[in-house]
């Protein structure tokens, strides 16, 4: 099963989450969890992750940054080796969310399977940070493509 954890502020990390749970739906069993409701018992259940968040002030969001924490420990040492990819809702960078994410998981272990995706959504007032965000259909069908792909990998024993 693949397991996808997302947060979301505005809307734009949450629809690609749910994007790549749809092309996900369509090779196999997969999980959306919101990072807040999310638990190590979820993690060891999943053969492969999906990590969705936006990034805040050049970091991950702080409720992804604080799944990580609660989470870190209980799984450490029992999940190496599974497959993960990234997807990243970003006023003007991502990079340095990502940057962070890889840094932890590479802690636990895991293998990136798969480019991450940042979108830029070129925000840049406070108007529009803390606005409602509309994913550009292109990478929703990005974020679809890698879901199914994650999804198939995980069915075949790809990965």
């Amino acid at each position: 099963m693949l397991l996808i954890v997302w947060h979301s502020r505005t809307g734009a990390a949450r629809a690609m989450a749910e994007a790549a749970r749809d092309g996900a739906a369509l090779a196999g069993p997969v999980r959306l969890l919101r990072a807040g409701e999310a638990q190590a018992g979820d993690l060891l259940a999943a053969a492969g992750y999906l990590f969705a968040c936006p990034e805040n002030l050049g970091t991950m969001s702080g409720e992804m940054k604080e799944f990580f924490d609660r989470c870190y420990y209980p799984v450490l040492g029992r999940i190496e080796g599974r497959p993960y990819a990234s997807l990243t809702a970003a006023g003007s960078d991502g990079r340095g969310a990502l940057a962070q994410l890889d840094r932890i998981v590479t802690g636990w272990r895991l293998r990136r399977v798969a480019e991450p995706i940042i979108a830029n959504l070129s925000a840049q007032t406070p108007q529009e940070i803390l606005a409602e965000k509309t994913v550009p259909a292109a990478i929703l069908d990005e974020c679809r493509v890698l879901g199914q792909a994650l999804g198939e990998g995980l069915a075949l024993g790809v990965f």
